[in-house]
């Protein structure tokens, strides 16, 4: 049931599925069985069982070779774009869109107001989390955030950190399932495309699904970056691999 709503591969692994609900089966009283069935009558029941399921380590300024990628050689082919449309899917508590906002405000290669960031993901708590923006002080968080940054794009507030406006107002916060049409459709057209260490929970077929949605979504020329772990090879997809000095990432051709 769970790798059909969201494509999550726990088939090989049931123990450590069983470890993540386990607890919500005691709350409710119920055996495996009977969450099953209380699962089919009762479809926002899948909020609390996604909160379980779902991974979501992630920090600020993570893999920063393909934040420098970015700006230094996929951004200057968007200069004269009124509107730069980046889509981080799976984002999390919000780090991922945060952190691209920050670095592209820091390159100075585009405006920002240039910028539109929409970030999406399937579990909704982590997602309030990311809309209000604030950080604890000693979240592992920051633990590649140079003070600097933190300086320039955050400012204190009561035992942490809250990220400031002119960075906040670029990002669009939605809850969206990677594998569901309707809501991958609502995204429209992008340009550029972040999705990292997510396909790695995927199976084989899942992440064709998901890449051929990437593929529609994006205009041409446009990029899709993954996880340094993940890898289209051997797919057949319609991508064109870019192997730059310090990462590697896809493109969509016929721009």
């Amino acid at each position: 049931m769970i790798y059909d709503y969201c494509g999550l591969h726990y088939l090989d692994n049931l123990s450590s599925l069983a470890s993540k609900v386990l607890k919500r089966l005691s709350v409710l009283d119920m055996t495996y069985r009977e969450y099953n069935e209380f699962l089919k009558r009762n479809p926002q029941e899948w909020d609390y069982l996604v909160e379980l399921v779902t991974n979501n380590e992630t920090y600020f300024f993570r893999e920063e070779n393909q934040l420098n990628e970015l700006c230094h050689a996929v951004l200057p082919q968007f200069r004269n774009q009124p509107c730069i449309r980046i889509w981080s899917a799976a984002c999390s508590t919000g780090e991922e869109p945060y952190s691209l906002a920050m670095t592209i405000a820091e390159s100075g290669v585009v405006p920002l107001e240039s910028v539109h960031i929409l970030a999406t993901d399937i579990n909704k708590k982590v997602l309030q989390i990311a809309s209000r923006g604030w950080y604890h002080e000693h979240s592992l968080c920051f633990r590649r955030t140079p003070k600097e940054m933190l300086d320039k794009y955050f400012f204190r507030q009561d035992e942490g950190f809250q990220i400031k406006r002119f960075i906040k107002d670029r990002i669009e916060f939605r809850n969206l399932n990677l594998l569901n049409n309707e809501d991958v459709a609502e995204v429209g057209k992008v340009d550029i495309i972040f999705c990292r260490n997510v396909l790695i929970y995927f199976d084989a077929a899942a992440t064709r699904r998901v890449i051929a949605k990437f593929y529609n979504r994006l205009n041409a020329g446009g990029f899709l970056f993954l996880g340094h772990a993940e890898t289209l090879t051997g797919m057949n997809t319609h991508f064109e691999t870019i192997n730059a000095r310090t990462t590697f990432y896809y493109r969509k051709g016929g721009r």
